[in-house]
């Protein structure tokens, strides 16, 4: 990795580029076994830097709150309720006005590096109602309502960082007391409001998280933090389960690789089975996989349970060090800020009140809103499709809805003239940001070997050439669904739950394209209690025309570059033969 330049495959651009999209694949995913991205260091830096940014503006608004007394006085306050409950209301700003999670060129955004408040302060943007059929939530075109909406929620949460408390709470043993109780009821009124009108904002300001422990601030006494060790326990216990899985592997060789911690190519080839000819997950791989997920399953128990002492010391410098190491290793997506959150979490709740549990129950509230946030990540394992990943807390399972779009250069003008939009299509973003449609070839397949390094890559590069069918595929650009959802709404996550049918529609609307200008492969996550994964290839033009299956067994046997992994077609809109092709 440069300081300055990207690092990028020593390869004969005039031969490589006459290649198949296979052949073009395989050295972007030998190359990114040993270097990752090639991310220059300089930008690794300015994401520290951005943490640092987080960490210090939180500390700021925290020590601004009377009674809180000492900026380096952190064993006095740390464990205040309110300290806790102005940092959730903080990260939650700080996410949905845009800088959190998908923010800037480690998530493909260039120009400009994050969307959210430059798309929902606008109307005309484009919007998602999750159930339309709600009263007073059908349309999809945001509306000044939805603007003040979302700039209410902005200005009410920036009131509740700098309120004082509300005076002495004996329960909880604060004389600075908690925030006011009108102050958390409006935000989570504005909140829901705002997410039965358009689920990307709830998405956003991660709402399964940060809304979830807002909750708990309505809860009197003790019972606000029995509820938020119980929202932890359920986040670590929901994100473990959803690894049980043939696909964490893969995302822990992919994330390794491009770590910017671990430089040597020689130990990043350690973790595949057999560099450069075998790119799947090697042993080193699928042990930390294995081990993770048993600390991220087993430890927090401990944690909950052990009140205290060094059973439980040992069990919250564990999940420290745990989340510390998703961390250090800057992911792409760039999930940083929520990490350190969740550090500064462990301390606050589990570290500064060890011998507060559910023997201190108050009420039966803690409890049922545990119940309601389990339930939601159920359902999200066994019905993928009907809940996005972020509430169903498969955080990097390598398990999630995708989607990959083949757009011709006619239908990517119509979109650009078309809708609403800050950002440009993706491959114009790298064009102008590589200096040409030729420099920009290289960034463009690096990301295609990102995604073929998970396991669902495979299927979606071979639903590809299903989707063309009948078309010369050089007339296409294929596109990540999330970036598209990226350019017309604002904000992405690797949710290809946003990617959808509801999507299609309303670009549909807005930009008519014709039949075969764009073609849209939509892959569903694997449900926690099937091996397949179901498959949708769209014509926004005419519809559906095909559905069918793909093996995840068929998946992680085979390399990033394989574009021929089996399907079983169970519908055509034709009604042509259906069954199992290749």
């Amino acid at each position: 990795m440069g300081f300055l330049k990207q690092t990028t495959p020593d390869i004969d651009f005039p031969t490589w580029s006459q290649g198949t999209r296979a052949e073009k694949i395989r050295p972007m995913a030998r190359h990114w076994a040993e270097v990752g991205f090639g991310t220059p260091v300089a930008l690794h830096l300015f994401y520290v830097g951005k943490i640092l940014a987080y960490i210090l503006i939180g500390w700021a608004i925290v020590i601004s709150t009377p009674g809180i007394d000492g900026f380096f006085a952190v064993t006095d306050w740390y464990d205040e309720p309110i300290v806790f409950q102005k940092i959730v209301l903080y990260t939650m700003l700080f996410e949905v006005v845009g800088f959190g999670c998908g923010f800037g060129p480690l998530n493909n955004r260039f120009f400009p590096p994050f969307g959210s408040i430059l798309y929902w302060l606008r109307p005309k943007t484009i919007r998602q109602p999750p159930w339309p059929r709600i009263p007073l939530t059908a349309g999809d075109t945001r509306t000044p309502v939805d603007v003040a909406l979302y700039g209410a929620l902005i200005v009410v949460v920036l009131i509740a960082l700098f309120s004082p408390g509300a005076g002495a709470v004996p329960a909880l043993d604060t004389t600075v007391g908690v925030l006011p109780l009108w102050q958390i009821w409006t935000i989570l009124a504005l909140l829901a409001a705002i997410g039965l009108r358009d689920k990307t904002v709830f998405l956003a300001a991660r709402g399964e998280v940060y809304g979830a422990l807002t909750v708990t601030f309505l809860f009197s006494g003790v019972d606000m933090i029995i509820g938020a060790k119980l929202l932890f326990l359920c986040i670590w216990l929901g994100a473990a389960t959803s690894k049980l899985n043939k696909h964490f592997p893969f995302v822990i060789a992919t994330m390794m690789s491009n770590n910017p911690i671990w430089r040597s190519p020689k130990i990043k080839r350690k973790f595949f089975e057999n560099f450069p000819d075998d790119l799947r997950p090697g042993r080193r791989s699928r042990w930390i996989a294995h081990f993770s997920t048993a600390v991220e399953g087993l430890v927090p128990i401990v944690l909950f349970f052990s009140h205290g002492g060094w059973v439980g010391g040992i069990a919250a410098a564990v999940m420290l060090v745990f989340h510390f190491g998703i961390l250090s290793s800057i992911p792409m997506g760039v999930p940083l800020e929520w990490n350190v959150f969740m550090m500064f979490g462990i301390l606050a709740i589990f570290v500064g009140h060890p011998g507060v549990g559910l023997t201190d129950l108050e009420s039966p509230w803690p409890i049922l809103l545990f119940v309601v946030s389990a339930t939601t990540v159920v359902v999200g394992n066994l019905m993928p499709r009907k809940v996005s990943f972020l509430p169903g807390m498969r955080y990097y399972a390598g398990n999630w809805d995708t989607g990959l779009w083949c757009i011709k250069p006619s239908a990517s003008a119509k979109i650009e003239a078309g809708i609403v939009a800050i950002a440009s299509m993706p491959a114009a973003q790298l064009e102008r940001f590589y200096g040409s449609p030729e420099a920009a070839q290289i960034p463009l397949y690096m990301g295609y070997a990102f995604r073929s390094f998970n396991s669902h890559g495979r299927a979606l590069f071979t639903l590809a050439h299903r989707a063309m069918s009948g078309t010369p595929e050089e007339e296409y650009v294929l596109t990540d669904g999330e970036r598209i959802c990226s350019t017309a709404m604002g904000w992405n996550f690797g949710d290809g739950h946003l990617s959808n049918e509801q999507l299609i529609e309303s670009l549909q609307r807005r930009c008519r394209f014709e039949p075969g200008e764009v073609r849209i492969v939509l892959l569903d996550a694997q449900p926690i209690h099937r091996q397949i994964q179901e498959y949708r290839l769209i014509d926004p033009a005419t519809g559906v025309f095909e559905r069918g299956y793909v093996r995840v067994a068929d998946l992680v046997t085979r390399q990033p570059w394989d574009d021929e992994v089996p399907t079983t077609v169970t519908w055509r809109a034709d009604g042509t033969h259906t069954g199992v092709h290749s």
